[in-house]
């Protein structure tokens, strides 16, 4: 395992149990880091504070909520636009259906995961915001047909 900067061991572990078990109780991550409570807190809210914990979530299945389509999209830009990066980034925020949006190197300029209720529903989302932006010139879906590994937990 490769030394994490100002982590020790614990610190690791801490993060380590933590990723897989988010709501665990103090007491119970203190035992498992063989350590008092109190020890155990202060380590937690130091990595909180220094934001190597950036914040707490439940994760929620989609298809139980009702979204049934997860698409990939990836986005070129009109590259003459000034403004092209900025008006997307803005326009990208504001959008719930956008679960993940990442700025690349390569072919195209941004990749987007988006979930929909339905293909009507990721049509009109294509339709109606993506494409109705006049900085977007080419995008390119791809449907997921099965999930084969989805984690938030980093390899520390």
């Amino acid at each position: 395992m490769a030394a994490l900067p100002d982590l020790d061991r614990t610190d690791v572990r801490l993060l380590q149990l933590l990723q897989e078990h988010g709501r665990m109780q103090n007491a119970d991550l203190a035992r498992k880091l063989s350590l008092s409570p109190a020890p155990s807190l202060r380590r937690l809210q130091r990595l909180e504070e220094s934001g190597v914990i950036a914040r707490y979530a439940a994760i929620v299945d989609p298809k139980k909520v009702g979204f049934a389509v997860t698409a990939h999209l990836d986005v070129m830009l009109d590259k003459q636009a000034e403004h092209a990066r900025s008006t997307f980034r803005k326009a990208v925020q504001k959008w719930p259906e956008v679960l993940t949006g990442y700025a690349l190197t390569g072919q195209w300029d941004y990749s987007l995961k988006v979930v929909a209720r339905d293909l009507d529903g990721y049509a009109r989302f294509l339709m109606e915001k993506v494409l109705a932006l006049p900085v977007v010139v080419n995008v390119q879906s791809a449907f997921v047909l099965e999930t084969v590994k989805e984690t938030t937990a980093l390899p520390i």
